[in-house]
């Protein structure tokens, strides 16, 4: 594939707006129009999700915490990084001229204004730093995106199901059965989940934060569980308490996008201080 017909997305942040298409604030629209995905405007999401779930395959997830769980691609200070996510801005996305900085800090103050403790006000600014997979090479569609266990049957309630045909997993015996090459409720930490920007800042972040936030960016993008319940088999007790904390976070990266941006100015002091308290002072992604 050519890296044209591998990032069929204009931006990245053209599955975010699908994603709120899909699932609006609470009563702005209704309730037939909740997964509409005959809209002309959805030709890239479709392609997106065709590439997503054609090649997410149980070997390509490994393969692929293999290469970059090991974080020996580059190791740089924490504002730094920052920088390096804003290069992903796209001049050609008609929805939003904020870039990646301005969406996490949305996200972190409105989880602030409501009163949710700082680590919780950390999970919102961190939760999209694993987009720099696109810049070490990595498509769009092994970035962002639903996502959804490999290794076992995929979902109908996975967005677009149609095109998991297409992925060899779907004929194989050991992967595509109710439980795949997993025991029933056995657990979501012995659950291998399609690769993607929430596996990779959840594993930079494991030893950073409480559980309930490495909850909130490993499984932010589950929308097959945390919306649809679909995968009750393979969660235990203790999982579905901490999807608790994932259904709370949803609502403030869906919802806190607005056009004016925050005044980085005034805010820096406290999110200097929020990120000296939990984090080292170099990542290594």
């Amino acid at each position: 594939m050519t890296p044209d017909t591998q990032n069929p997305l204009q931006s990245l942040d053209v599955w975010e707006e699908d994603v709120l298409t899909r699932y609006p604030e609470p009563f702005t629209k209704a309730k037939d129009d909740y997964r509409n995905y005959d809209e002309p405007g959805r030709d890239t999401v479709r392609e997106f999700y065709r590439l997503n779930h054609t090649y997410q395959t149980y070997d390509f997830v490994l393969a692929k915490e293999q290469e970059y769980l090991k974080f020996d691609k580059k190791e740089m200070p924490v504002w730094q990084a920052f920088d390096f996510l804003n290069t992903l801005v796209d001049d050609s996305d008609p929805d939003t001229d904020l870039d990646q900085w301005q969406h996490l800090l949305q996200t972190s103050e409105a989880i602030r204004a409501d009163g949710h403790p700082d680590w919780f006000v950390l999970v919102g600014l961190m939760h999209d730093m694993g987009k720099v997979l696109c810049l070490f090479g990595e498509p769009q569609w092994a970035v962002v995106g639903d996502t959804f266990p490999v290794g076992c049957a995929h979902s109908d309630s996975i967005v677009y199901p149609e095109y998991f045909d297409a992925n060899p997993d779907a004929k194989d015996e050991r992967y595509n059965t109710k439980y795949g090459v997993y025991e029933p409720n056995c657990g979501l930490r012995n659950v291998h989940m399609s690769w993607g920007h929430d596996e990779y800042v959840y594993q930079m972040m494991k030893d950073s934060l409480p559980e309930e936030g490495l909850y909130m960016l490993r499984y932010h993008s589950f929308y097959a569980q945390h919306r649809e319940h679909a995968y009750d088999h393979l969660m235990d007790e203790h999982d579905h308490k901490m999807f608790e904390w994932v259904k709370k976070f949803n609502p403030y990266d869906l919802y806190s996008k607005v056009p004016t941006p925050p005044n980085w100015k005034e805010l820096r002091p406290y999110y200097e201080e929020l990120v000296a308290k939990y984090l080292p002072g170099t990542l290594k992604f």
